[in-house]
């Protein structure tokens, strides 16, 4: 498979919320009912009874995937729900991705066109199935008309339909004509019982491209007459830049100019090795602005502040003041989680195509309709002015939901006699992105007599990113994503949270980062939990046991990662297990790590058992693939993860001081899918939610230390 190249956690309540505002009839940019197919002239080439499915004369069967990929196995599971619906093997898909049109291909569940929040799959579980099913009965439909038989007298096979009485058969290309004629049903029947393709492990139809380097990413787009670009934008947060001489770039051999932005300078070459020797021999001057003395610690000590303010309640149980008057015990712990980067392999690169009037562009977006949106409205044109194609990703983890790096290619563009490529070094990429912002909380817990929680008490200080990247989980001045699973799955006789919103200075890009709300909550509710069974002499599952409803999918999946993990089996001295639970994303998962200690204090993380209900499994190699992805990240965002200011400036610039964890220090991983007949659940993020609070729970069982900052600081980890 080749794409073609032309010219959040939010909480169930929060989604259920938020769609109903938003799903009109299918909800997904496509028309399933009530209109004739798209292709309806005689002699036409295509069939097209919606916006996603195509089929030519020849059989051969396009999807258009309103969804990204980067690396998630989007394309292969959204082929998989056509397949089984039209009848074809998924390696028989041609996948083409979607431009960028929030109205064509909204996703039903986020409002506009948007690959994220572990939702493209609930979201597409219908919607894509409803597309092949709308598809196969208009060629039944057609066959039948052709051959004057009924129709429920025939059935597709195998990219034919049939006619057994007959022992007719007449493949899918033959009958684009007539099918195209049709109306295209309303509501049409989806397959039920067993499923042919669904469930199955099968190989990704994306993977042979990736080998062979066939693929074609955002970074690999060639165009005749491209010109390629190195930027570089004011070192300090919210500067502007003075003045540059541009004599220095243009003395370098292929440098054909020098464009300046507001707060940045390109140099535009005929290879990017030219661009950037270009960009380095220049030596402008940055008008620093307010933040030229920012620093980490400023950042800390506002978070630490904003803790002593009474916030905004988002939620509420019982009567919690009362409770905590009335309790046995109190255990506080204040909590404190940095700033992250996103750390992508593939470093963002758009390519842009100004013309009077007009604007095309090239990149990997997890948000192309937002994109194409932004860029008609900084360029001064209507969004139909404006063609964004949309490329594989490699590796995305919510940097590319925003666009602000595509806008500004599309400035440079404006200013460049044909197409352009810009592409951000690794430097750029890390010191100028889209950061998961400081995250403080203060847990307070009133415990009874027995040690358990009668009151829990949890303040979030955050920023507001939803405020403005999507509105609809921002209500009454709460962000649903930043205070989503502030007190985990647990049955609580009382609660209350609180929100205060603490936004980072103008000019420091905040936004999402994998797994969202429930990376900064999931690691403070399980460590919470954890701490308290220890002090009530409990053990940490049974103590969990004790506090999720009987019955329910979460208490399963803990009872399996227990048994699975060896939980209560001996260790060697200095070697302790830990475990953690998250319900998100539509999924439900349990995680026991193991950790080893040497006398130095050195940690080692041998093995992870990961167990996880994610309803139905539509590709289980790739249930397990995102899996293991997610639980590698959070384990280099737990033992590295960590982005530090000073004057302004972020200090990290790439992995050797941003570090990820490497292959000698991945855990072994096993992955256990639970069976189950529930509707798809997300698995791209709950993976990473759950590692910290694991292996900080196992060094609490090894040390008797309770950390509560992030990351791991070996200064605090010895053996007991």
């Amino acid at each position: 498979m080749k794409p073609v190249v032309t010219g959040f956690s939010p909480s169930r309540r929060a989604l259920l919320a938020v769609a109903a505002g938003v799903i009109g009839e299918l909800a997904v940019g496509f028309r399933l009912s009530g209109d004739t197919a798209v292709a309806q002239t005689a002699g036409a080439p295509t069939f097209q009874p919606n916006g996603v499915v195509r089929i030519d004369r020849g059989g051969v069967v396009t999807l258009i995937s309103p969804y990204a990929e980067m690396g998630q196995g989007a394309l292969m599971s959204v082929a998989m729900l056509v397949a089984e619906e039209l009848e074809i093997e998924p390696s028989d898909v041609r996948i083409e991705h979607a431009i960028g049109d929030n109205a064509r291909y909204v996703s039903p569940l986020l409002g506009e066109q948007i690959t994220g929040g572990s939702l493209s799959l609930r979201g597409a579980w219908k919607p894509m199935r409803q597309a092949g099913a709308a598809a196969r009965v208009m060629l039944v439909e057609a066959a039948a008309h052709t051959w004057s038989v009924p129709a429920a007298a025939c059935h597709a096979e195998a990219g034919h339909v049939l006619h057994p009485a007959s022992g007719r058969r007449v493949a899918y290309g033959a009958l684009v004509e007539v099918a195209s004629t049709l109306e295209v049903p309303q509501d049409p029947p989806l397959k039920t019982g067993t499923l042919r393709v669904v469930g199955k492990a099968l190989a990704r139809i994306d993977s042979p491209s990736k080998v062979d380097g066939s693929a074609i990413f955002g970074i690999d787009v060639r165009l005749p007459g491209l010109r390629y670009a190195s930027v570089m934008a004011c070192p300090v947060f919210g500067g502007s830049l003075r003045r540059v001489d541009h004599a220095p770039a243009l003395a370098v051999r292929g440098v054909r100019q020098v464009v300046e932005l507001p707060n940045a300078i390109a140099v535009v070459a005929d290879h990017t090795g030219a661009a950037r020797k270009g960009l380095a021999a220049l030596k402008p001057e940055w008008s620093d602005g307010a933040n030229a003395s920012l620093d980490t610690a400023a950042l800390v000590s506002t978070c630490d502040t904003a803790l002593e303010t009474q916030g905004l309640i988002a939620e509420t149980k019982g009567e919690p003041a009362r409770a905590m008057g009335g309790a046995k015990a109190t255990y506080e712990a204040v909590f404190r989680l940095p700033m992250l980067a996103h750390a992508a392999l593939e470093p963002l690169s758009c390519t842009a195509h100004v013309r009077p009037g007009s604007c095309e562009i090239w990149a990997g977006s997890q948000a192309p309709g937002r994109a194409r949106n932004e860029v008609a409205l900084a360029l001064g044109l209507s969004a139909e002015a404006v063609r964004v194609n949309n490329l594989l990703i490699g590796g995305g983890f919510g940097r590319r939901l925003q666009s602000e790096w595509i806008t500004q290619a599309a400035l440079i563009a404006r200013q460049v006699d044909g197409p352009v490529k810009v592409t951000w070094s690794r430097e750029e990429d890390m010191r100028q992105s889209s950061y998961r912002f400081h995250n403080h909380s203060r847990v307070k817990v009133g415990l009874d007599d027995r040690g358990m929680p009668a009151s829990w008490d949890h303040r979030i200080v955050g920023p507001a990113v939803m405020a403005w990247f999507l509105p609809g989980y921002f209500r009454n001045g709460i962000d649903l994503d930043v205070t989503g699973g502030a007190y985990g799955p647990y049955v609580l006789p009382s609660l209350s949270v609180d929100f205060v919103r603490n936004d980072p200075p103008s000019g420091l890009l905040v936004g999402n980062w994998r797994g969202v709300g429930d990376t900064r909550n999931g690691f403070i509710v399980e460590s919470v939990i954890d701490e308290l069974a220890h002090r009530a002499g409990r053990d940490p599952v049974d103590y969990r046991r004790a506090l999720l409803e009987p019955g329910s999918r979460i208490l399963a999946v803990l009872d399996r990662a227990a048994m699975e993990g060896g939980w209560g089996n001996a260790l060697p001295r200095n070697s302790g297990r830990g475990v953690a639970i998250l319900s998100a994303f539509g999924s439900h998962i349990a995680l026991v790590s193991q950790v080893d200690m040497d006398e130095q204090g050195r940690i080692r993380v041998p093995r992870m058992t990961c167990v996880v209900d994610c309803g139905r499994a539509v590709n289980p190699s790739i249930v397990r693939q995102q899996i293991e992805g997610g639980i590698i990240f959070g384990l280099s965002a737990a033992l590295f993860g960590k982005i530090t200011v000073r004057d302004g400036q972020v200090e990290q610039s790439n992995f050797h001081d941003y570090p990820v964890v490497r292959m000698n220090e991945s855990p072994a991983i096993e992955v256990i899918i639970m069976d189950s007949v529930e509707e798809p659940g997300g698995v791209g993020e709950p993976g990473t939610a759950v590692v910290a609070p694991a292996v900080l729970n196992a060094i609490r069982s090894i040390t008797g230390k309770r950390l509560l900052s992030l990351p791991l600081d070996p200064t605090m980890v010895q053996p007991a």
